[in-house]
Parts: C-alpha cells; sequence; structure tokens
C-alpha cells in the first residue's frame, strides 16, 4: 500500500496546489494529512476546502486546534495574526472540523498511526525531530508512524515501524524552501520523501493583501 503524508500546511495555497499537482495520484492508495492545515498562511479557506476534498484521513495540529480561540496566541509575532486571520476567514462549519479533528489517529486496516506531534497523549505538542526518532517507543505498534510539527522531513525504521515526517508543506523549516511532502510504501518499508518548487513571490503577495506581517512569507525564501 502507498500513502501520501502532507503536514503544515499553513495556509499556504500555492505550495498546496503544488504538491497536489505533483502528487502521482494513480500510485497512491491514500492521501494523510498530519495536521496544521492553517496558522500563518493568508488562504486558509482554501487550504481547508483543499483537503476536505483530497485527504482520506486528517488529523488536527495545533494550530487547527485554536481555529476558534486565536487570542490564546496572540502574544506570538506571526502565529497570532496568521491565526486571527483564519479565525475570520473561516465560517463556523469549517472552524468546527477543524477544532473536532482528532489529535491522533489509528487506522488498523493499514497499521497506519498518525500524530501530529509526540503519539503519546502525555507529550501532546511536544517537537520529534528527525534524530529522535528512536526515543518514541511505546504506544506505536503499526507499521507505519506519520508525525509532523517539526516541519523537517525525516525517516527511519525503528524497531518494525517506519516513523515519517513529510515535512512542511506550507512552511518549511530544514533551509529548503520547496514545498515538502511524502510517498511511503508501507509493504517495503521505503519513504519517498519530495520537494516541489512553488510561486513564492503569489504569497507574498497574499499574505500583504491579508495584512499578515512580512516574515510571514519572508521566511519560506530561506525555508525557516
Amino acid at each position: 500500500m502507498r500513502v501520501a503524508l502532507l503536514s503544515d500546511i499553513h495556509a499556504n495555497e500555492p505550495a498546496l496546489q503544488a504538491v497536489l499537482s505533483d502528487l502521482p495520484s494513480e500510485q497512491v492508495d491514500s492521501v494523510i494529512c498530519v495536521g496544521d492545515i492553517v496558522g500563518y498562511g493568508p488562504d486558509p479557506k482554501a487550504c481547508v476546502s483543499l483537503v476536505r476534498a483530497h485527504a482520506d484521513h486528517c488529523v488536527a495540529g495545533n494550530h487547527d486546534r485554536e481555529a476558534n480561540t486565536p487570542d490564546r496566541y496572540s502574544g506570538h509575532p506571526t502565529a497570532g495574526p496568521g491565526l486571527q486571520h483564519t479565525y475570520d476567514q473561516l465560517g463556523d462549519d469549517e472552524r468546527t472540523w477543524l477544532t473536532e479533528l482528532p489529535e491522533r489517529r489509528k487506522l488498523p486496516d493499514h497499521s497506519i498511526t498518525v500524530a501530529h506531534s509526540h503519539p503519546d497523549p502525555a507529550h501532546t505538542d511536544r517537537y520529534v525531530y528527525p534524530d529522535e526518532f528512536s526515543t518514541v517507543g511505546a504506544p506505536v505498534d503499526t507499521d507505519l508512524l506519520a508525525m509532523g510539527h517539526t516541519h523537517v522531513q525525516g525517516a527511519e525504521t525503528v524497531d518494525g515501524t517506519l516513523v515519517v515526517n513529510p515535512g512542511s508543506v506550507g512552511q518549511p523549516r530544514d533551509g529548503e524552501p520547496g514545498a515538502a511532502y511524502a510517498i511511503v510504501d508501507i509493504d517495503d518499508q521505503t519513504a519517498d520523501l519530495r520537494r516541489v518548487d512553488y510561486d513564492i513571490d503569489a504569497v507574498r503577495n497574499r499574505v500583504r493583501a491579508a495584512g499578515l506581517p512580512d516574515e510571514t512569507w519572508e521566511r519560506l525564501e530561506e525555508g525557516r
């Protein structure tokens, strides 16, 4: 079985469109969103719509959970304005859909665990970078563990489980500006970590039109 993993889209529609165009849909059995569809970026409404149309399974990221409560990030110079913009742009149905997504999902039919951050509920919102994959341990007992949150791509097999962070579609933080995602072959235990170029200038124009901080798009050029 082959699955596409998309994570940390962060309301960046040009990046998401580029990934969806690059995705070889005829070679993928399922599309899984690993959370943080919104936050930071200028296009929350379009990104929610695209994920609802294309993803077969989805979990909530920390920004998705706060779609109805942007004030919790009010002290952050870029996350705060991004979440307020999310709240202002989305309707009740969209915000409710985001906040009702589970933080973790186990797909037993396909032996997949999906968690935006750490898979243990006791460590919600903990960052797990690729060099820490071997520390995750229980409660993972599936062939694939998909995580996001760090915006850093990585893949490693740990005690029979392929652990994958597909990186960030809309805000990479590993020094590469391209939109990141992954295609995983669960049977072969392999991960194809992909990058796609997209129009960052278009994001800049949308950020400015939305009245969001310039840092929201400036960091995209450097992948930080």
